[in-house]
C-alpha cells in the first residue's frame, strides 16, 4: 500500500503490519484493555500476554497467537460443533467478498476466521460499524484484527463521502491487496432472521470500480455466505427489543444494550453452527439485462444473493418445530421427535422468563421468538421452489 492509499483510507483501514508495535504498547498501557483481557483470560498473567503481543509481527500472527485460542475456547464451551462447507468456491486463491446473513455481533466474523485458519487460508478483512467501537481500546483491537470501519455515526451530509471512501477501499482490498472481505448483507442483524440483502449495501459496493453497476459488482467477486445457528442466545433480547420498539416511539438501544448483546452472544449456548459458502455469483450477474431500469437491477441482484443464502441455510429441528408451533400445524413433524418438540418448547419458555419488561406481552414475545426460528424455513422453502 502506498502513502497516498494510507492517507486516503487512514480513518477506516486496518493497521498495516509495520504499525503494530506502537499500537501494542498503547494497548498494553491501557488499564481498560488490561482489565478486559484479565476477565477473558484470568488464569494467564498479563505480563505473559504483553510479552507474546510484542513478539507478533503481523496481524495474522496476532490472530493465531491470541484470537484463535480464545474463539476456539468459545466454540468448545458454547457450541456443539462448528462446521463449514466451501466446496462451491471456484478456487481458494481468488479474493472474494463473502456477503452473509448476520446472527452475532462478534462471532460471525470470528468463527469465519477460525474456520479459514483451520484450512490454512488467510483470514479476511472485516466490515464493522463504528457504533460498536465503544472504547478506544476496542477500536485499536479490531483494527489489529483486520477490521475496517463502517462510519455510521456521521452527520447525514458526510455519509455520502464516507460511503464512497469505503467502497473505494473495498475495491482496493479485493483488486490491489488481493485479500478477501467479510460483510453482512444489511446494516445490523436481522432481528427476526428474515434475511434480506439491503439495496443500500449494493449501491455502496458499486460506488467505486470501473464500468456500469454490474461491472462494479463483478469486481468484488461476491460469494453469498449462509451462517446458521441452531440456537441464538440473544433471541430473548431481540424479542424484548421488538416490544420496546412497539411500545416506545423512537426507541433506540443504548451502549449498555450493545455490550450486553456482545456478552450474551459470546457466552451463551448456540448449539450447532454452520457456514455454507455459495459459488461466486459473477456468472449470474453477467446474465442480467443491463438496459433494465436501475431499480429493477437492484432487485434482481438482491434476489440472487438472497436465494443463495436462503437455499444454503442449514435448517435444524429448532427451525422446523418453531415453524409448526407458529402456524399451529404439523407440516414438518417428520423432521423432529415429540421429545425434541417438548425440549424446544421448554427452551422458548425459559427464554421468555429472561425478558425483564414492566408490561410484558407474553403472546407477542412468544410469537417473535418463534418467528426468529421459523423464518429460515419459510425462506428456504420459497427459495428451493422457485
Amino acid at each position: 500500500m502506498t502513502d497516498i492509499d494510507l492517507r486516503e483510507f487512514d480513518e477506516i483501514r486496518p493497521y498495516e503490519d509495520s504499525e503494530l508495535a506502537p499500537i501494542f504498547e498503547e494497548l498494553i498501557a491501557d488499564e481498560a484493555f488490561r482489565k478486559a483481557v484479565s476477565g477473558i483470560l484470568p488464569e494467564v498473567p498479563f505480563e505473559l500476554i504483553a510479552a507474546k503481543m510484542r513478539i507478533c509481527k503481523t496481524k495474522l500472527d496476532f490472530q493465531k497467537t491470541f484470537c484463535y485460542d480464545i474463539i476456539r475456547n468459545i466454540i468448545d464451551k458454547y457450541t456443539t460443533g462448528l462446521s463449514m462447507d466451501d466446496s462451491a468456491l471456484n478456487d481458494r486463491v481468488t479474493p472474494y467478498l463473502y456477503l452473509s446473513d448476520h446472527r452475532d455481533i462478534i462471532l460471525d466474523a470470528a468463527f469465519l476466521a477460525v474456520l479459514l485458519v483451520d484450512r490454512d487460508m488467510d483470514t479476511v478483512e472485516i466490515a464493522i460499524g463504528d457504533n460498536l467501537l465503544i472504547y478506544p481500546w476496542i477500536k485499536k483491537l479490531v483494527r489489529i484484527n483486520k477490521a475496517f470501519i463502517v462510519q455510521r455515526t456521521l452527520p447525514m451530509r458526510q455519509m455520502l463521502d464516507a460511503s464512497k471512501r469505503m467502497s473505494s477501499y473495498m475495491h482496493f482490498v479485493i483488486n490491489t491487496k488481493q485479500e478477501s472481505i467479510w460483510m453482512a448483507q444489511r446494516e445490523g442483524r436481522a432481528k427476526d432472521s428474515n434475511d434480506r440483502t439491503q439495496e443500500s449495501v449494493l449501491k455502496m459496493l458499486a460506488m467505486a470500480g470501473e464500468g456500469d453497476f454490474i461491472d462494479r459488482l463483478m469486481e468484488m467477486n461476491i460469494v453469498p455466505l449462509s451462517i446458521s445457528y441452531e440456537y441464538d442466545p440473544c433471541d430473548y433480547l431481540k424479542a424484548q427489543e421488538f416490544q420496546l420498539k412497539r411500545d416506545i416511539e423512537g426507541y433506540k438501544k443504548s451502549t449498555k444494550d450493545d455490550l450486553k448483546s456482545m456478552q450474551v452472544g459470546m457466552f451463551g449456548q448456540k448449539g450447532k453452527v454452520h457456514y455454507q459458502m455459495s459459488k461466486c455469483i459473477n456468472n449470474e450477474l453477467k446474465q442480467i439485462d443491463r438496459n433494465l431500469p436501475k431499480a429493477e437491477i437492484y432487485n434482481i441482484v438482491s434476489a440472487i444473493i438472497d436465494r443463495h443464502i436462503h437455499r444454503n441455510y442449514r435448517l435444524y429441528t429448532s427451525n422446523y418445530i418453531a415453524h409448526d408451533l407458529l402456524t399451529d400445524k404439523d407440516e414438518y413433524a417428520d423432521k423432529y421427535t415429540n421429545d425434541e418438540k417438548k425440549q424446544f418448547s421448554t427452551y422458548i419458555e425459559e427464554q421468555l422468563n429472561k425478558i425483564d419488561l414492566p408490561n410484558k406481552d407474553i403472546p407477542f414475545l412468544r410469537e417473535k421468538l418463534l418467528l426468529m426460528y421459523a423464518n429460515p424455513v419459510t425462506n428456504y422453502m420459497a427459495a428451493v421452489n422457485i
